[in-house]
């Protein structure tokens, strides 16, 4: 077997099978693995034939026709599989060859697979890749890290297939992350991040749905005006179309899907880490325990026959309630990206990881599932001040706050008055009127702590550590 393919790749599932033919329709050689060898008959003699493709029967056939450095990219489901082909590849490979993990593995086994891998003397790139099916195939979103040797080595094909963005549309939306998993976790945020986007986007339609009424013809309107404005996105496009689909039988789809929304963990791994790293990552894990409430559907509707609640009809104006959504939408928006950001800088804090937070908006600017003009401003904000701590004291995000924030009060306290459930517009209020004090209520919960634990306290006035006999002080009550 001839040893000149350019890249190699294990895992002919949707993702596998359309990132191998992006790699190939950019004049690359590829040879493809898989672990039901059917499945690579079948590839070769339909999307892969006249192409420059090998099929290959083994992980070792799939080696043998590399050239070196050898180049090998895994796409298959995160966990023990990833393990078991990379001990699979090792007794293969030669020092300075590459393993690449495209898969949406949880960082920590990144960091770990790493580690271990350059201890063989091989090189390990753990890449998270953003997209879908169709981002796969045209263009995604990269975000590589690992083992930094390995970047010149992949930069050219990754940066190749990429998604571009640009006045030129030459800028890729790929770029080196950092070492061991921080490729992986960067990805794992844009994935919170799509969690706070998605729910924040359905809670706007439930809200002009059941509240005021409008159609999915109107809906559709509304979400084609908001696609031109600073609301343009990916996910706001594509919830437009769905409102346009109907069924068969001339109804619409999206009112027969049934409301019980699917997982896949990330939302909840990003959720977890935050709370390990102590920083208020609210949004992402309202956005989680609205598809954990959503997939309570049995008890819903038995709980929908016995607790009562005020009527959801929101009687207002409605274009001008529908501008007020769509300011409530944004001003939230900022602060799902503002918390997402936040907790990337403690993570890399954390783990030493230098990473350029202008660049990762960037990373997202296209091909990504939460690809949109708003990241722009991001990546401007970064440019300023690459120290920023929080997005919400950039002035372009202050600005556009102080413009939302009359509508978004208003929405959160209709949705209230309305019982229609807002959570995640909710938390995200609830988080910048916490941020923006410079004075919350901890100073009681301090006390109450120091009461019944002596975990004691600091003061205002003093430095030091402080306990006080709180029983013996105390007000004896009457």
């Amino acid at each position: 077997m001839n040893s000149d393919c350019d890249f190699g790749l294990i895992g002919l599932a949707v993702m596998g099978e359309n990132l191998a033919l992006n790699v190939e329709s950019r004049g690359y050689k590829v040879a493809v693995h898989n672990r039901t060898t059917s499945v690579v008959d079948a590839f070769m003699v339909d999307r892969a034939a006249g192409k420059n493709f090998v099929g290959c029967g083994s992980i070792e056939d799939l080696v043998n026709s590399l050239a070196r450095p050898r180049k090998v990219m895994m796409l298959v489901k995160a966990g023990p599989a990833v393990d078991a082909i990379i001990e699979s590849l090792i007794p293969l490979l030669d020092q300075g060859d590459i393993i690449i993990d495209g898969g949406n593995t949880y960082y920590a086994d990144t960091e770990r697979r790493t580690e271990y891998v350059e201890g063989k003397g091989l090189l390990y790139c753990g890449t998270g890749v953003s997209g879908g099916e169709e981002g796969a195939l045209k263009g995604p979103s990269m975000m590589p890290g690992g083992s930094f040797a390995s970047w010149e080595h992949v930069k050219p094909i990754f940066q190749a297939i990429a998604a571009k963005v640009g006045a030129g549309g030459d800028i890729p939306c790929c770029e080196w992350v950092g070492p061991r998993g921080a490729g992986h976790y960067v990805k794992m945020v844009h994935n919170g991040i799509e969690y706070g986007d998605m729910q924040l986007i359905c809670e706007a339609y439930f809200l002009m749905k059941e509240g005021l009424g409008l159609s999915n013809d109107e809906l559709y309107d509304v979400f084609s005006d908001w696609n031109k404005g600073e609301l343009d996105s990916y996910l706001i496009e594509i919830s437009r179309d769905i409102f346009s689909v109907r069924d068969e039988d001339g109804s619409y789809l999206v009112d027969k899907v049934l409301d019980r929304a699917g997982a896949k963990g990330t939302g909840k791994w990003m959720s977890q880490l935050a709370l390990d790293l102590g920083v208020p990552s609210t949004l992402v894990t309202e956005a989680v325990y609205a598809r954990s409430l959503s997939a309570l559907k049995a008890q819903r509707v038995r709980a929908n026959e016995l607790l009562r609640g005020p009527d959801p009809k929101i009687n207002e104006d409605k274009e001008q309630f529908i501008k007020q959504v769509r300011e409530a939408l944004y001003a939230s928006k900022i602060v799902s990206y503002a918390q997402g950001f936040v907790q990337m800088q403690a993570a890399a804090l954390e783990h030493d990881w230098p990473l350029n937070y202008g660049d990762c908006a960037m990373l997202w600017r296209g091909g990504c599932i939460i690809r949109a003009v708003f990241l722009d401003r991001i990546k401007e904000a970064f440019d300023v001040d690459p120290k920023l701590e929080n997005l919400l004291l950039a002035p372009y995000f202050q600005q556009a706050v102080q413009r939302a924030q009359a509508g978004w009060r208003h929405v959160v306290a209709t949705a209230a008055q309305a019982g229609i459930p807002v959570p995640v517009f909710s938390s995200a209020l609830a988080y910048y009127d916490g941020y923006r004090r410079a004075r919350l209520p901890a100073n009681l919960l301090q006390s109450q702590r120091d009461y019944f634990g002596a975990h004691t306290f600091e003061r205002v006035d003093k430095e030091g550590s402080f306990h006080a006999e709180w029983l013996q002080l105390r007000k004896e009550p009457t």
